[in-house]
């Protein structure tokens, strides 16, 4: 899929209008001072004050803003050049000195020259890639001498399943590229949009191992049997900010999240 990227890079400029319009992102709440932000990162990021961050894969910049607003230095980086648009306009409306840039992950070493304290990627990023050791090594080259790399993602088991949760449909394992096209989009089931993409699945231990390799050693791992976003199609919001898949409960995981550290030497 030596085009994987121009695929995707169409399909997520598509999804930006209706994202920007929809309550999922509530932009208007967002601009009043709404964090986007959920406990499972923010229990990893610890105290950011003062720190400086690269935020991976940042689509139209909420969480990056976030990060802004809770006193860090933040720069967003994202495949989709509409989606950074709207985050550079969002940020000016916000107030924040939050800076973006547009890149996909793999080519951003040749246009940011900088290294940071913290690395951060969060919910529906990894997916996207094709190489793991190769994203690792780029969170390696940014990381600071002991920085520090946080993650948040859906979990690799809720991946296996149809879009109704009904049988199991996909590997597990990082077996090829899955090309789909699908209409509407996770924040709007409704929104007039058809779009191909290319994804593929990675199993926890290729997350690992990848991070493991290119010396970035885990601190923190954690797994979660209820997700923050109504992003999967027949969810219950079983508390306020929680959703499940009804017929699972809480018999699996459905985000895992983690906290690494750059090995000095």
């Amino acid at each position: 899929m030596e085009n994987y990227l121009e695929i995707n890079k169409k399909s997520w400029n598509a999804k930006v209008e209706p994202h920007l319009k929809s309550d999922f992102y509530f932009v208007d709440e967002f601009l009043k001072g709404r964090s986007s932000l959920n406990s499972i990162e923010l229990d990893l990021l610890g105290d950011i004050s003062g720190k400086t961050i690269l935020h991976l894969q940042c689509h139209f910049g909420q969480d990056s803003i976030s990060l802004s607003r809770l006193g860090a230095t933040v720069t967003g980086i994202d495949l989709s050049d509409k989606a950074i648009e709207a985050a550079k306009d969002l940020a000016q409306q916000c107030g924040t000195d939050t800076e973006f840039i547009c890149s996909d992950v793999y080519h951003l070493p040749a246009v940011l020259d900088q290294k940071f304290d913290i690395v951060f990627t969060s919910y529906g990023t990894i997916g996207w890639l094709p190489d793991l050791d190769q994203w690792a090594k780029v969170i390696n080259h940014f990381l600071k001498h002991d920085g520090k790399f946080v993650m948040a993602e859906f979990h690799p088991v809720v991946w296996m399943f149809d879009d109704d949760f009904k049988e199991v449909t996909y590997n597990y394992f990082n077996e090829k590229p899955i090309v789909e096209t699908y209409e509407g989009t996770y924040a709007d089931q409704s929104a007039a949009i058809v779009q191909e993409y290319v994804m593929w699945n990675h199993s926890l231990s290729e997350v690992l191992q990848s991070l493991i390799a290119n010396k970035i050693l885990l601190q923190d791992f954690r797994e979660f049997d209820w997700s923050p976003y109504p992003c999967f199609k027949h969810v219950d919001e079983f508390e306020k900010g929680k959703w499940r898949i009804p017929q699972f409960g809480n018999k699996i995981p459905i985000v895992y999240a983690l906290s690494t550290q750059k090995k000095s030497s």
